[in-house]
Order: C-alpha cells, then structure tokens, then sequence
C-alpha cells in the first residue's frame, strides 16, 4: 500500500485534444452508442470508462493519456451524453441498460475498431464496469486503473444515498431529500425511483435535480462551484439520475453483492493500479481498502488530501504516473 501527503512536481492532464474519428454503433437491439477515438491510431489501445452510471464523456476525459502514445477510444453508455435513446424522456424504457448489456456494448465496439485487447480505465461507477469487463473478459483486457472505488455493495449505497454522508452534510442532505415527504424516507432509493420515472415533469425534474445536485456538491474534497454546476441542468440531472437511480435499485444487476470479490480470482493476473482518495465522501475509501485487501497483487494508492473527483491534484498525479508507465508495455 503506497499513501501520500504531498508529491513533487504533480502531474496535469494533457493538452486539449480532439477526436481524429469517431460515430454511432447500433447494438442488436436497436441502441445507437456515441464513440469517439483520439490520440495516435498507432497507438497503445485505452478505453475510458465513465461514472454514474449516466455521466457520459467529457473532453476532459481524453486529457489522462499521452496522445502521442495512446489510441484513447471514449464511449458514451447506453441512453446518456450522445448516445440514444436518452434517458431525459421518461418514455424512454432502461430495461435494456444493465451492466451486462454496457459489458457486450463494450465487446461490440472493441471488434468494430479492429482492436485486440486493451488497458481498460475507469473511474467511480466507471471503476465497477472496468472490474465487471476484466472478470468477465480477462484476455481483453491489458491492463486496468481504477480510480474513487465503486462495487455497488448495499453499503455503499446505503452510505451516500440513504443514511451516511448526511452525518457529514447536513445542510446539502436536507436539499438533497426536500422532494421526499418524511413518511417516505425510509427507503430513500424507492421514494426517489418512483418520483425519477413520474410522467409529470413537476414531480420528476426536481427530484433529477436534488440528485444530481446532491452527488455534484460533495464529489470534490472542498466545495467547487464550477463542479456543482455541470450537474444541474435538467435534461442531464434527469438523465443521470434516471439511470443511476435505475442500477442501484437493481443492485447493478450483479448475481450477489460480493460479485465483484467473489471473482477476482479471474483477473488476478493483470497489471492494475488502484488510485483512492482518502477523503471521498461519495465512495468512500473502506471500498478501495476492501479491494486492495483481497488484491494485494494491485498497486494501491491512498491520495491523502483528496475527495472523489480525478482531476484532483493527487489523483490525477497518479492516474497519469499510471496510464504513462502502462503505455510502454
């Protein structure tokens, strides 16, 4: 285990990048998937997984990797960012959105671009697809770096979205249950599914917004207004909260809780690095500390001084510091 109160010289993203390629891929039942590809086409392959599930890609996003080393492929899953249909309009079915059909969304688009394995990345929910895709697909998969861990455990979810966080934000916990009546907050995740797929947007945006705007607010270690604020415009707010809301109420689709341990055995073999912030309120680090006690074989990284978000100072170091030395495998 590697802990760290400060580093030299830490490293930034990478300059601004555009794709050199990218589209639609149309699943077999009828999704269109948005994908991008950026960086060099002769590069070390790299798939960046995001949160929520239903963050979507940002440009940002494309910025950890060394464009001149890597083939950095980016996707949007299924029913948010540019992919369609958009869980924005509630008429929109999510039955088809489970983690496994993301995982075969995955494979589609890995045999569309022509590419035989490559270092799977992703960050908070993104962490959980990556552990999902590597147990299930093994001899895909190069590499991982896993940032903010996510295992979609019952206390996880019970820890930021139906009791925990609140003993440490209770001012922004009582924005974030205010759509609630108090009869009903007993189970928090049912009370907000039902009102998140309510066909009157009076009912439904606001509560999109208090969950959106719950998670945005604490994803930093300090307050950040400029972070809060990507999370409160309805059509994405009801967007991913629809489909968060969706997978936690599904218990991320995943046979038993302990799935992800439970399998590990089938990926233990595969270079990883774990990169945790001490002070992440929305996975909290007992989940990065679970899975580093049963991998002991990753490198981990407690971030002491940082919350959740990957473009913190000391998170962001050391996802880069990784992503850098993986490229010259």
């Amino acid at each position: 285990m590697l802990t760290e109160c400060q580093i030299m010289e830490p490293r930034t993203l990478y300059p601004q990048i555009e794709p050199y390629d990218s589209g639609t891929l149309t699943t077999p039942d009828g999704d269109e998937i948005y994908w991008e590809v950026c960086g060099n086409p002769q590069g070390k392959p790299v798939v960046m997984l995001h949160g929520g599930p239903g963050g979507g890609c940002t440009p940002a996003h494309r910025r950890q990797f060394d464009p001149e080393r890597y083939r950095i492929v980016l996707f949007d899953q299924r029913n948010c960012g540019r992919s369609l249909p958009s869980a924005a309009d509630p008429e929109v079915s999510l039955a088809r959105n489970t983690t496994w059909h993301l995982i075969d969304d995955m494979e589609q688009l890995r045999e569309h671009l022509g590419i035989e394995a490559w270092l799977v990345f992703g960050g908070s929910w993104g962490s959980c697809l990556a552990l999902a895709y590597a147990i299930t697909h093994p001899e895909r998969t190069t590499e991982l770096v896993l940032r903010g861990i996510f295992m979609l455990r019952p206390f996880e979810l019970f820890w930021f979205y139906e009791y925990g966080a609140s003993l440490i934000f209770p001012d922004l916990w009582e924005k974030y249950v205010a759509p609630i009546p108090e009869e009903e907050r007993e189970n928090l995740l049912e009370a907000f599914h039902e009102r998140l797929n309510d066909p009157d947007p009076a009912v439904r945006v606001p509560a999109a917004l208090a969950w959106a705007t719950w998670e945005g607010a604490t994803i930093t270690l300090l307050p950040d207004a400029e972070h809060a604020g990507q999370f409160a415009h309805p059509d994405f707010a009801v967007t991913f909260a629809r489909i968060e809301n969706h997978y936690f109420t599904n218990g991320g689709f995943f046979s038993s809780d302990e799935w992800i341990l439970d399998n590990l055995d089938k990926i233990r073999h595969i270079p990883a690095v774990i990169v945790q912030g001490r002070y992440d309120m929305c996975t909290p680090a007992a989940t990065a500390w679970d899975l580093h006690q049963a991998w002991p074989e990753a490198e981990f990284h407690l971030v002491d001084g940082a919350g959740h978000a990957f473009d913190e100072p000391g998170i962001l170091h050391r996802l880069i510091e990784a992503t850098d030395r993986f490229a010259g495998k």
